[in-house]
């Protein structure tokens, strides 16, 4: 994590749309002016809902590197005072030119897409993590944006973000914390970590954390993906930390690291995958993935196997990581799901990415990684979102997959879309949301049909970075960030039943209390959800909390928001 070094501010930097991970300037994305394009008479495309037997694309097969992760010696890094506040951009989230265009091809939801707002019915709900937290524990650095790490079990929740994270009981009282978010990966305060996120596997009893971590000199010149792991029911005490380098020195560019890690897990093995960029120039070297012996971290081995694929490609085309699903069951093999909106024009097709011979990875051995596209949903960036009280909007990145979960059988995963909602004029942001049976053959993933699709959208309204959890029966609760014109950035989800086609309506788990400062207006860069207890889901998201949560100057505001909902 940038910790306060000022002399450190220009770590990386790019020209026109590419990014620029400065830390005190922030990634700077270049954006069209969206809503002068809307008001100047956009023409959105009807969606086409893709057949349930969608025809595949040709399987493509990839090819693997043997290595392994490495537990780092714990030690206790400096200490130093806090200085003044200065603020920085943290997630190193890099965007290759994405932006909402006039010439997309936006979708638009049906009369059966989400309603606006029903009273909401949480089990539980309190404010998590905030901008207060990650000032008070980075020696006085604030830090945009939270970047939504969450992961429960046992009567523990554990909400990481950038850059500090707390232990709650299920009823929001703080039991540990707020710490220094690089205490869990046993890294010095003042390293540039960044874009955290967790799960706890019950079939093992283990909690598993990963993080970007950048080092070496004034701009950095290692990339690392750590992983910190804790065998235990709670997340208590000690974690044990492995390091696996991915500066890959052979790249075009690099030396690089990888951007925005993601986490997956099943029966076999913990998944990493990441978006591959140089640390000194805008090269961008596709997606990458690291499948990582499972039952190795758990023991507490020295040095863990993992097989290493990177350079991903999907329908001829350098694609962003794929995001490997969260499974709490087994499944006959781990599967990814990725979007396809390559020339920032929108899309209507997904990659289905599938690894088989999982076992191998424990000995040595080489398992398959094999992907095919099949038609879905249209799908586009969404357009920048506005808030109440501020001329300032809301910059929500672009359409990329977020997380994804394997459950019933099937894979689940959801993005932010640019979408015209029913009975609306204009286009707003949404979440594209699909359920997807895969289909095995010959030990690759040989097509896969959508189950259930849709949109989740409100008149009015502007959804950001959705989350999604399901269960086995096929009910799901989604999470995401709402604001608007006259709403303030606010906490909110939707669910919906096994045996309905859409979600219901939105609901309002925690009201936004100000805008974003508006000089802060990058905003996400996800959400999490991940289930609970008695079928239900635990959700976070980012949103404007009330001033105690703030930082103490009013600049860096956010905060999050945790809740409990029933799935059934």
């Amino acid at each position: 994590m940038p910790r306060g070094d000022s002399g450190r501010g220009k770590l990386f930097s790019a020209k026109g749309n590419q990014v620029n991970l400065t830390r005190k300037g922030g990634l700077a994305v270049a954006a069209a002016a969206a809503l002068a394009m809307i008001a100047a008479g956009l023409a959105p495309a009807a969606a086409q809902l893709a057949p349930r037997g969608g025809t595949a694309s040709a399987v493509t097969r990839y090819n693997g590197t043997l290595g392994v992760a490495r537990l780092v010696p714990r030690t206790a890094g400096p200490a130093p005072g806090a200085g003044p506040a200065r603020m920085f951009s943290k997630g190193a989230r890099h965007l290759p030119g994405a932006h909402f265009s006039a010439l997309e091809a936006v979708p638009v939801a049906g009369s059966s897409a989400v309603s606006r707002s029903a009273a909401a019915r949480t089990l539980s709900n309190f404010n998590g993590t905030s901008s207060r937290d990650s000032q008070f524990t980075n020696y006085n650095v604030e830090f945009e944006p939270p970047d939504q790490g969450l992961c429960a079990a046992n009567g523990f929740v554990l909400e990481p973000v950038n850059s500090a994270y707390r232990i709650f009981s299920t009823n929001g009282t703080t039991l540990r914390g707020p710490f220094n978010i690089n205490d869990l990966f046993n890294v010095g305060g003042q390293e540039f970590t960044s874009d955290p996120r967790c799960w706890y596997d019950a079939s093992t009893q283990t909690w598993f954390s990963i993080i970007l971590f950048l080092s070496g000199g004034g701009v950095g010149n290692q990339g690392t993906v750590l992983i910190a792991v804790r065998h235990a029911k709670d997340p208590l005490g000690l974690w044990n930390e492995y390091s696996i380098d991915a500066t890959d020195l052979g790249g075009r560019g690099c030396p690089c690291f990888g951007d925005q890690p993601r986490i997956g897990i099943d029966q076999q093995n913990l998944y990493i995958t990441a978006d591959q960029f140089s640390i000194l120039g805008p090269q961008f070297d596709g997606g990458e993935l690291w499948v990582i012996d499972k039952a190795g971290l758990v023991a507490g081995n020295p040095t863990v196997k993992f097989v290493h694929f990177g350079g991903l490609r999907i329908a001829g085309r350098s694609t962003l990581a794929p995001q490997p699903a969260l499974s709490t069951v087994p499944s006959p093999a781990e599967f990814m799901l990725s979007q396809l909106d390559f020339s920032n024009q929108g899309d209507g097709r997904i990659g289905v990415w599938a690894i088989t011979n999982r076992a191998a990875v424990a000995t040595g051995g080489m398992p398959t990684l094999s992907s095919v596209v099949i038609k879905s949903e249209p799908y586009a960036n969404p357009p920048p979102a506005p808030q109440r009280g501020s001329t300032s909007t809301l910059n929500q990145g672009d359409d990329r997959m977020q997380q994804t979960a394997f459950a019933g059988n099937t894979v689940w995963g959801e993005l932010t879309t640019a979408v015209t909602p029913a009975g609306d004029s204009a286009v707003r942001a949404g979440g594209a949301w699909f359920q997807v049976k895969p289909r095995l053959a010959g030990g690759v993933v040989a097509g896969a049909n959508i189950v259930r699709q849709g949109y989740v959208a409100a008149k009015g309204q502007y959804l950001l970075y959705p989350a999604v959890q399901p269960d086995a029966a096929g009910n799901a609760a989604m999470v995401f960030t709402e604001t608007s014109a006259s709403e303030f950035p606010s906490a909110a989800y939707a669910r919906l039943g096994a045996g309905s086609s859409s979600f219901g309506p939105v609901s309002v788990a925690a009201s936004g209390s100000g805008p974003y400062f508006k000089k802060s207006t990058r905003w996400g860069d996800y959400s999490f959800a991940v289930p609970g207890a008695s079928d239900t889901a635990w959700l976070a998201t980012e949103y404007m909390p009330p001033k105690s949560s703030q930082t103490t100057d009013g600049m860096q505001n956010w905060g999050t928001r945790v809740f409990q909902v029933p799935l059934g």
